[in-house]
């Protein structure tokens, strides 16, 4: 396929877009996109975050600090996330003056529109399958271009736009944005009830994803036959979960080692559901023109994306600290099950719920995953873009409850704030022990107060 025209490039030329929460992983993933394309990109958020740095370097204007409408530049297209509200400071002005507003998918259905497109979905493992899916790619030579919801370690950005002929980006199904990328492939590597203030059961997901799967050319899917009758006609790749074995040493920590297609995959982050992405991604990059020996050979020593099993050092007392950014039951199950194969002395799980409306649907099925580490340690909601008013009675003490109820004698610790975990932990931890991080919200922030000695690189 070929790179955009000289018309489609002078169309992006000419416009100037500014995003409200410019510093989340979707948003400044789509910023650098737009920028790359040549339009002249300004935002704001309420806080920094790391992603900021990349724009920083691309040149790309960022205003931190309330949102207020004198920040929204003339004569610009306003885009926006499903995290910011309509009464947003700056989306009123933008309306006050006749100013275009742009949903965030609109513009990534824009982007999509340029390239041949490989799309993850999945209630789970998105990114990470994503992310190895862009790794066996730049592997194979093909030099996608990417948007990602975590930053990609081997290249230190979340989105590229690069010069091959795909773009690989993430189907998010919680505001049904998956639906308008057409894509040539598409991954579905599971599908469960997550976003609960906007779906009303499971049936309510098949449909989308069963939707997503038939807009596309080909597909692929994990091994649920439930997933293989969404595909419909579309034709599918199955993909069953391999087997797979802890390894005991790579690149100075704990991985996964299993064989596909006849070649051995060796991975650097643990957990057989990791093993089961790494199948699901290889057989997309092979869909999209790799070899597969050299796919195979390019997720050797895999470390992930950010937030996903990722290793932020060593507390002071030489407990081993990992972040996860699990925040649904089956996600915590697995994290806890991979950070089991590191045989610690203790495992210790601090988290930290995400949304209310996710936690009071599922307070008890997270209390009997969190029940499979050795102490437990539950923070107050992450509230995100949901307000606590909104729901009276909700708060992360549910959780807690709901662990100790299942985790038989083990210690449970409700600790609202940051600062009460703090205190806890730094009595708790010892030599030997691995705890993890475990949420979607900034939970990482805590890990990193503990941390004393860095990650090896």
């Amino acid at each position: 396929m070929e790179q955009p025209s000289s018309a489609a490039h002078q169309r992006w030329r000419a416009r100037h877009l500014h995003l409200v929460g410019i510093a989340g992983a979707g948003m400044s993933g789509l910023a650098l996109l737009a920028h790359a394309l040549g339009a002249e990109v300004t935002g704001s958020d309420l806080a920094a975050s790391p992603y900021l740095a990349p724009l920083g370097e691309a040149g790309i204007n960022v205003t931190i600090g309330p949102h207020r409408g004198e920040s929204l530049p003339a004569g610009s297209e306003l885009v926006y996330s499903s995290a910011v509200a309509p009464d947003n400071p700056e989306r009123v002005a933008a309306r006050e003056r006749g100013q275009p507003e742009l949903a965030r998918a609109v513009l990534l259905a824009q982007v999509a529109q340029l390239r041949r497109v490989l799309a993850v979905a999945g209630t789970h493992g998105k990114t990470t399958t994503a992310s190895m899916a862009v790794a066996a790619m730049l592997g194979a030579g093909l030099d996608p271009g990417y948007l990602i919801g975590g930053t990609l370690q081997q290249t230190a950005r979340n989105a590229a736009w690069g010069s091959g002929d795909w773009l690989v980006v993430e189907a998010d199904e919680s505001d049904r944005s998956l639906l308008g990328l057409r894509p040539a492939i598409a991954v579905l590597v599971n599908a469960e009830l997550d976003h609960h203030a906007s779906f009303g059961s499971r049936l309510d997901v098949d449909e989308v994803f069963r939707a997503y799967l038939a807009s596309s050319e080909r597909a692929v899917v994990g091994g649920d036959p439930r997933l293989v009758a969404l595909a419909g006609a579309t034709p599918v790749v199955t993909v069953p979960s391999p087997p797979a074995e802890p390894i005991s040493a790579i690149h100075g920590g704990a991985g996964t080692r299993f064989r596909w297609r006849g070649h051995e995959v060796a991975l650097a982050t643990p957990g057989a559901h990791n093993a089961a992405n790494a199948a699901v991604a290889l057989e997309a990059s092979v869909l999209a023109g790799a070899e597969p020996a050299v796919a195979a050979a390019s997720l050797t020593g895999f470390r992930g994306a950010a937030r996903r099993f990722e290793r932020l050092g060593r507390s002071a007392a030489g407990a081993d600290l990992y972040d996860d950014y699990a925040h649904h039951p089956t996600e915590v199950r697995a994290t806890l099950q991979a950070a089991r194969t590191l045989a610690p002395r203790r495992l210790l799980a601090v988290f930290q719920p995400h949304l209310y409306s996710r936690t009071r649907a599922l307070a008890d099925a997270f209390g009997v995953a969190l029940a499979a580490a050795d102490v437990v340690c539950v923070l107050d909601v992450y509230g995100a873009r949901e307000r606590a008013r909104d729901f009276p009675g909700v708060s992360g003490r549910l959780v807690a409850e709901a662990a100790a109820d299942a985790a038989a004698g083990r210690s449970v610790a409700w600790l609202p704030s940051f600062d009460d975990a703090e205190r806890f932990l730094v009595g708790e931890l010892h030599a030997g022990d691995v705890c993890l991080f475990l949420g979607a919200g900034d939970i990482d922030a805590l890990g990193r107060r503990l941390t004393t000695a860095a990650a090896a690189p």
